[in-house]
């Protein structure tokens, strides 16, 4: 993983990320959706929680990360947070299958860095060519709390298999 290029206080670099957003007709599991492209300058004035997985359907991703931040995503958005958001260098396809599967709705959106661009302006990307599974270049796991584009909270897992820093229990008590 190469260090992180951004801390708490700095104002987040313009990013453009792609995603299918949620409609009902998703339910139908044949449905695919039309992706739409979403840039960070949306989020100005707002208060955004980022949370970053190295994959979809990856074990630590879906079965220990991502499943308790769906669980109190009410509790988050009522300690004033304007949107959730799931990030991860999967295309938007597979993370809106992601979503679909473990359930985000309208709640929380997935969001795709491609190729991990947005993420490597941030230093917080991760070559996993190594593992010899296909994944290449991914983000890496992290939590970004952010207000009007400015880090309030920075948490980045020294270990992307492991969940600490970005889950959701740390992150809770800095909203």
């Amino acid at each position: 993983m190469s260090s992180p290029t951004i801390k708490t206080g700095d104002e987040i670099p313009q990013g453009t990320f792609v995603h299918v957003p949620y409609t009902p007709e998703l339910a139908d599991a044949a449905a695919c959706g039309i992706p739409t492209k979403l840039s960070t300058d949306e989020w100005k004035g707002k208060r955004v929680l980022i949370v970053s997985v190295p994959g979809a359907f990856t074990p630590s991703c879906h079965a220990n990360h991502i499943p308790p931040y769906l669980a109190k995503v009410d509790e988050i958005k009522a300690k004033g947070v304007d949107v959730v958001a799931v990030v991860s260098a999967n295309d938007p396809f597979v993370l809106s299958g992601w979503a679909r599967i473990l359930g985000f709705g309208d709640k929380i959106l997935a969001l795709s860095d491609p190729d991990a661009k947005w993420a490597s302006k941030l230093g917080l990307s991760v070559d996993l060519s190594g593992a010899g599974i296909g994944l290449g270049t991914r983000t890496t796991r992290f939590a970004l709390l952010l207000k009007d584009g400015k880090v309030e909270y920075l948490g980045v897992e020294p270990d992307p298999t492991q969940v600490t820093v970005s889950g959701v229990e740390a992150v809770l008590p800095k909203l």
